[in-house]
């Protein structure tokens, strides 16, 4: 029995059973289920019971997540408060360079397989009034991600080819698979920005394992490929994504078989030439056509797998699709309200493993706000974000045990129902008046020491 079903099943009067004894000031607790216990033992490194074991580095490395200050200078002191608060006998020196040689130490298997694990329990077990005709949403999309300027970063990462060497920062793309229900991240793949193998149908189908049969994929205009289509029909996974611009130009709604004022079915035949990731065999063994669905809803034109207009009509799609924004909601609140936006580990292998730890920070928080909508019979997407990283980050400063007061608490501060919210893509806020360092760093801190600055032109 899952976390979720069980609380779903005990609701109120049995979620001390669960709660009892959680501080919040350590999230392994969290992970302390049947589930979740193979995983960290299979990845769990040979190590000395000192100070920071994998097990206390993990925690420290999630609450820096969660936290506006996110140096490691913090987290050694919080844990060196803590443990005079304990009035215990252990001494921790303030020195961060013990805490950052276990962090490198953690492996990214145990952080990554047990961001994918919760997310699963999550996702799989959630009540059948989440869920959309009761079948569940994966939303996929892609983001970028910069980091430090170091010479490691750079050769895995590299920065733009437009940018002058050390004028720019070494950046990542990221795909990721969200669920429209809880938010949970299930999956996602890394890679630089440009380059053989970096773009988001490559990404895709590194995780396309994650689906299930019987699941909805929503993505945006990019991922309606042809090929993309034939494998999610073969695995038994139904898609919904938006015509590509350039198709939209030849659709032809007096073509195929008709089910709707701009609705229909059409044949979409194979192409002729083999992409180079695909080998010859599977190539040949492509059906000759396949046939999807085409409607026109507003402005926009939808492509999709469920080809009912019966069971799926043209307006229930419609109204789906608007959804799929929650995936750009979701990567606004791990980049912006967690701070991922511009990861700060100095190597590839650790910005790596910092993505993944946003990630599992991000499962963990939603847990909390899944367990929070099921007692309180709201939703997860109906429970603000920011709200509840709040009540935990203060919880986690008073030192408080997870209980049902929190979750209340958490379930409190709801979000509206915007639907066709529409901003302007500008900031009012005015820059500081600082021009771009248009030189390296080094060299512009020569000339200042030789010249001084520069005098401003009024």
């Amino acid at each position: 029995m899952t976390i979720i079903t069980q609380i779903r099943s005990s609701k109120k009067n049995n979620f001390q059973t669960y709660a009892k004894n959680i501080n919040s000031s350590d999230f392994i607790e969290l992970l302390n289920h049947e589930e979740l216990a193979p995983i960290i033992e299979n990845n769990i490194p040979n190590h000395r019971e000192n100070i920071y074991t994998p097990m206390c580095t993990l925690s420290m490395f999630l609450t820096q997540s969660l936290n506006e200050d996110r140096s490691c200078s913090k987290a050694v002191n919080d844990l060196i408060i803590q443990q005079q608060r304990q009035n215990s006998s252990l001494k921790i020196s303030p020195n961060t360079g013990a805490y950052c040689l276990a962090r490198k130490k953690t492996p990214v298997a145990l952080v990554s397989q047990l961001a994918r694990k919760i997310a699963e329990l999550v996702h799989q077990k959630t009540p059948e009034d989440w869920l959309w005709k009761g079948r569940h949403i994966c939303l996929i999309d892609g983001t970028t991600l910069t980091m430090p300027d170091t010479p490691e970063n750079q050769q895995k990462f590299p920065q733009q080819s437009s940018q002058k060497p050390g004028l720019g920062f070494p950046i990542c793309r990221v795909l990721a698979v969200s669920c429209l229900s809880s938010g949970v991240i299930l999956n996602a793949a890394i890679s630089p920005l440009k380059g053989k193998g970096s773009d988001e149908q490559t990404l895709l189908r590194e995780v396309l394992d994650t689906f299930k049969q019987g699941d909805i994929v929503m993505g945006d205009a990019f991922f309606g490929t042809c090929f993309l289509l034939v494998e999610m029909i073969r695995r038994g996974i139904d898609v919904l994504f938006e015509q590509l611009g350039a198709r939209k130009l030849i659709t032809d709604f007096g073509k195929g078989f008709t089910l709707g004022k701009k609705d229909h079915l059409v044949a979409i035949p194979k192409s002729k030439r083999k992409p180079d990731w695909m080998e010859q065999k599977a190539f040949d063994e492509l059906p000759e056509e396949i046939i999807i669905r085409e409607c026109k809803v507003g402005k926009k034109i939808l492509i999709t797998t469920m080809l009912s207009a019966k069971v799926y009509p043209k307006k229930s799609l419609q109204n789906l699709y608007k959804k799929r924004w929650n995936i750009e909601v979701d990567f606004r609140h791990i980049k912006t309200t967690l701070g991922m936006d511009i990861l700060s580990c100095k190597t590839p292998e650790m910005c790596e493993k910092e993505i993944w730890i946003y990630f599992l920070a991000n499962n963990l928080l939603r847990l909390l706000i899944a367990q929070s909508a099921i007692i309180y019979d709201l939703t997860p997407r109906q429970i603000s974000f920011k709200h509840a990283l709040q009540i935990l980050n203060t919880y986690l400063l008073l030192k408080q045990q997870i209980d049902e007061n929190m979750l209340a608490l958490i379930a409190k501060r709801t979000v509206g129902n915007r639907p066709g919210r529409m901003e302007p893509r500008a900031v009012k806020r005015r820059p500081k008046p600082y021009k771009l360092l248009m030189k390296p760093r080094a060299i512009a801190k020569e000339e200042i020491l030789k010249n001084g600055h520069p005098k401003k032109i009024k």
